[in-house]
């Protein structure tokens, strides 16, 4: 098949990668000049690494330098992107810098027609693809919230943007900032900003728990939150094993206990008691897709007073005082502003497809109804690819194309239609219900990513073996033990193929 792929971060490449595997004509289109998605140097904020230890942070058959540190920088996760392109030939595939402004099904509904602009050149001709994957990425469209006296505040000299618009200190530098957010971005930034800033104000209307990247300074997160164990301290949709029926079981109260146990080190260790900076809730409420791991420098700025933050509270307007930009508080509190951080989330929307076609791709709430993440159920010849947002965020990209191209190859047994419709509703309910909407639309599947990388290959018929997800229960997941899925795949559709030719010959 001729087939479009529109972005170029972990999901599209590792899209591009698998589907060329099965000889398919790939093309990538990119807007941006550079691969990497997030990690593109247009878009990573600065201060921006990765959550996961570079380990469990890689594609399956290409593992990170060895020489990075445990958790990579944002310019070592694009500079390793580009040795995935380089290693797997993939860069006569990229159209950089090259936008897809409309994408829309032929008249038959056989196909796509793309039309794309070159940055800086006219529209091109429409052109046709037998397929169409959408791998814009769900981090990539920032939410702003509309503040009252905007307009003034941006006469006075005032400046709002998103945390991923944050290229460079020298924005910051001797300036006021407000950071609005407690997440990942607004914490890394508050950080980064700290020390080369006027002032650093985080503005959090909800603070969010923290897990530090040595619990009590010796443990390794990654034994405790990337492993098969850490993610059952959780409960997923459907309980599945003996360990998990037993930990939501009998075994509740172990389990209550072990996470209890780590918020306790948590809230000792970064002395948020202290600071008035414990979170309402159970610690247990970081799995509610809102996992980030504690910023290094950050609590030991709040502590010296270089970073304030106001909790429980958000901007109700900007006014303009004797010449100086201000953020007024719902709690009454006013902060000179001279800069402005929104990490305030993103929108999930596929700006190049028509109304019409967006449409038929959400339910009533706005939720993404897509089968395993991946499947719309009324749109033919579309696919998602990293609508998964996962803390794997590779594998699960791999995982979810190598579904893809067992899809395309004919080689999954889906249900019917209606079972399907069922099964989506049901997911995206229970999603909503567990986090109180905080599922980015439905494509936020933190913290059950191997719950939904197992679903993935278990329906593509090539999933790892029982005894190696054994093993990784008890040590953190590491993706090359996957390097085999695809070739596996291969030979599955190779023999289907042959099957079926032999029954019809006969």
């Amino acid at each position: 098949m001729k087939i479009a792929v529109v972005g170029a971060g972990f999901a599209g490449l590792a899209t591009a990668k698998i589907l060329r595997e099965f000889e398919h004509d790939v093309t990538v289109f990119e807007k941006a000049p550079d691969v990497g998605g997030v990690w593109s140097a247009t878009r990573r904020y600065t201060g921006l690494r990765t959550q996961n230890n570079k380990d469990s942070y890689a594609f399956s058959d290409l593992p990170m330098p060895r020489d990075y540190p445990e958790w990579p920088t944002g310019e070592q996760v694009q500079a390793y992107l580009e040795r995935y392109v380089a290693t797997f030939g993939l860069r006569p595939h990229l159209r950089l810098a090259t936008e897809v402004v409309r994408a829309e099904l032929t008249d038959a509904e056989d196909g796509w027609m793309l039309t794309a602009r070159r940055i800086g050149a006219p529209v091109s001709a429409p052109e046709r693809f037998d397929h169409l994957v959408v791998a814009n990425g769900i981090f990539s469209d920032p939410v702003f919230p509309q503040y009252p006296g905007y307009a003034d505040f941006v006469r006075a000299g005032g400046k709002l943007v998103a945390s991923s618009q944050l290229n460079t200190l020298d924005d910051a530098r001797d300036k006021n900032v407000v950071v609005v957010g407690y997440g990942k971005s607004a914490c890394d930034v508050a950080a980064e900003i700290g020390p080369v800033a006027r002032s650093t104000t985080i503005v959090a209307r909800q603070l969010l728990w923290k897990m530090p990247k040595r619990v009590g300074k010796v443990l390794n997160m990654k034994y405790l939150l990337l492993s098969r164990l850490g993610e059952a301290l959780f409960r997923y949709q459907e309980l599945d094993g003996r360990m998990e029926k037993f930990l939501h079981g009998p075994g509740d109260k172990v389990r209550a206990s072990m996470l209890e146990s780590i918020g306790s080190v948590a809230t000792w260790q970064l002395k948020l008691k202290k600071l008035g900076l414990v979170p309402k809730g159970e610690f247990a409420d970081i799995a509610n897709s809102q996992v980030s791991l504690s910023t290094d420098g950050l609590y030991e700025q709040i502590e010296a007073g270089a970073v304030k933050v106001h909790r429980d509270t958000e901007i109700e307007r900007f006014e303009v005082d004797g010449g100086q930009p201000m953020a007024v508080l719902s709690d009454g509190a006013r902060l000179p502003a001279d800069l402005v951080v929104c990490g305030t989330g993103f929108h999930q929307r596929v700006p190049f497809l028509d109304d019409s076609i967006a449409e038929r791709l959400l339910d009533e709430q706005g939720n993404y109804e897509l089968y395993r993440q991946i499947l719309p159920h009324d749109v033919p010849h579309l696919t998602f690819s990293g609508y998964n947002s996962s803390l794997f965020s590779p594998l699960s990209a791999e995982a979810g194309a190598t579904w893809i191209a067992a899809y395309l190859g004919g080689a999954l047994d889906l249900p019917p239609i209606e079972e399907r419709r069922k099964h989506v509703a049901e997911r995206v309910g229970w999603m909503e219900e567990r986090t109180g909407g905080k599922h980015a639309r439905g494509t936020n599947v933190i913290p059950f990513s191997m719950h939904q990388i197992d679903e993935t290959l278990d329906e593509a018929g090539v999933n790892i073996s029982s005894g190696a997800r054994t093993v990784q229960w008890l040590l953190p997941i590491d993706p090359s033990v996957y390097k085999n899925v695809v070739p596996r795949l291969k030979e599955r559709i190779s023999e289907r193929a042959t099957t079926e030719r032999v029954s019809t010959e006969s």
